[in-house]
């Protein structure tokens, strides 16, 4: 069974984002891995709709989630899509396979008052450091962007005289995204105070030793600061794009300038978010109309 010619192609030719392709490449490994076990075969051309639906039952009663699941088949589509193309398969396995259903989750997010109090009341303390995770919470809220965008963004990246950044999305996309003059201004202090203590670095958020930022402690930051204005169970750089996107929408924004914003390929991705809107709309009804 022959994966690595498929990761290939989403890396090289489909330019999916590291995380896509490493999360296809552990899926197609747990497939394979299981195929091998189970029926001692690894031809592709043996695998079955049944031996599918035998490896997807398999991962329900280890008490995976229906979403993790629907992950790990679209992985086996595009997988046997490309089998197929290819000549190595005469039929595809996935054509009788049903993904099981999912509940719909609505995106967490933080309220706007929230959001305010965090920047105009929480106190930060005093020095680099905490410059530094003022102005990215900022710039996840006030942007939208995902955490890879964020940890990939360089000096070069912030036009501060078109108030604009260049963002690198996923497949390696490029994206325009405008900012506000209080997030220039902060930007500017930023910029200023972060040259004198690592001069040459490009990278634009770096972390107290002048590397450039990576995952896990933007994931620190965000928790520990979201955590002094709400008592969501998530807190996450992804909740504040969750709440960007949210907010957004609140305020009037049209729905495809969210879209375009949030680097989305299609509009769907970006309609969940009208769900959030909706309930809003709902609780205004309740507290505003006389017979609600």
């Amino acid at each position: 069974m022959n994966i690595q010619r498929f990761i290939q192609y989403i890396q090289f030719e489909k330019r999916f984002s590291v995380h896509t392709v490493k999360a296809y490449e552990n899926d197609l490994g747990q497939f394979k891995d299981y195929i091998v076990q189970t029926y001692e075969t690894e031809e592709v051309a043996e695998v079955s709709h049944g031996m599918i639906r035998s490896w997807i039952v398999s991962l329900m009663d280890q008490g995976i989630s229906s979403r993790t699941v629907n992950r790990k088949i679209t992985s086996l589509k595009s997988f046997f899509r490309f089998l197929l193309r290819k000549n190595e398969i005469s039929l595809n396995p996935m054509l009788k396979v049903q993904s099981p259903k999912t509940s719909k989750r609505l995106p967490v997010f933080v309220d706007q008052d929230k959001m305010e109090l965090l920047f105009e009341k929480v106190d930060f303390g005093e020095g680099f450091e905490a410059q530094r995770d003022h102005l990215l919470l900022e710039f996840l809220y006030a942007t939208g962007m995902r955490l890879s965008e964020l940890i990939g963004l360089k000096e070069s990246s912030i036009d501060q005289y078109q108030s604009q950044i260049k963002v690198l999305g996923k497949r390696n996309k490029e994206r325009i995204i405008p900012f506000t003059k209080k997030l220039q201004s902060s930007i500017r202090e930023y910029l200023q105070e972060k040259k004198k203590m690592f001069p040459g670095e490009d990278s634009f958020f770096v972390t107290d030793n002048g590397k450039p930022l990576y995952p896990k402690l933007v994931y620190r930051i965000v928790t520990k600061r979201l955590s002094a204005v709400t008592t969501l169970d998530k807190k996450s750089p992804h909740v504040l794009r969750h709440t960007f996107a949210t907010h957004m929408l609140n305020n009037g924004a049209d729905i495809n300038s969210v879209k375009e914003l949030l680097g989305h390929a299609n509009l769907s991705a970006t309609q969940v978010y009208t769900h959030n809107t909706i309930e809003k709309l709902k609780q205004v009804y309740k507290q505003a109309h006389p017979r609600a």
